[in-house]
């Protein structure tokens, strides 16, 4: 079965992940091989690299996405909460609602998989802000798929992971 029927209702999928200044990207990276001059490099897209937020994002999306069985045409990823005027990076959720409601896409389910709890900025921008947008251009539901927060089984793997690796 390709999408389970619970999700079988929504005419695309997208995973919004936090936005990020492009000049962000790689900063954590030990050896400063990591080089990312534009809006993110193509291979941080294909290639997971544990330096690179960019890549780290891609990298969930496509677990999440192959654990769920949802085919590549039914899925974006983008990044919201941008600030400022320097270049973060793309595409931006707002961008990518406005291209899907001219597409004809009518009901949509938004994945928010960088936050483990929900984030109230960023329910009031996608739910709120971003819904509104989408119905003023012809379409007509954005849905979020709740974060982890207290559920017993993600505690039970926090608990898990903070007693083996110690301190």
């Amino acid at each position: 079965m390709l999408i389970s029927t619970i999700w079988a209702g929504y005419d695309h999928f997208l995973f919004s992940y936090h936005g990020l200044p492009v000049r962000q990207l790689g900063k954590i990276d030990p050896k400063k091989e990591l080089k990312c001059p534009d809006f993110g490099c193509e291979s941080c897209k294909k290639e997971t690299n544990p330096y690179c937020y960019l890549s780290q994002c891609y990298a969930t999306t496509r677990a999440v996405v192959e654990k769920l069985n949802i085919p590549e045409d039914k899925y974006t990823v983008c990044f919201q909460s941008r600030l400022g005027k320097t270049p973060w990076i793309q595409p931006y959720t707002s961008d990518t609602l406005h291209n899907l409601a001219k597409e004809g896409k009518k009901k949509l389910l938004v994945f928010s998989p960088a936050f483990v709890a929900d984030c109230i900025e960023t329910l009031d921008e996608i739910q709120v802000e971003y819904a509104n947008e989408f119905k003023d251009m012809g379409g007509e539901e954005v849905h979020m798929v709740e974060s982890l927060n207290d559920n017993p089984k993600w505690i039970e793997a926090l608990k898990r992971m903070v007693l083996e690796n110690g301190n």
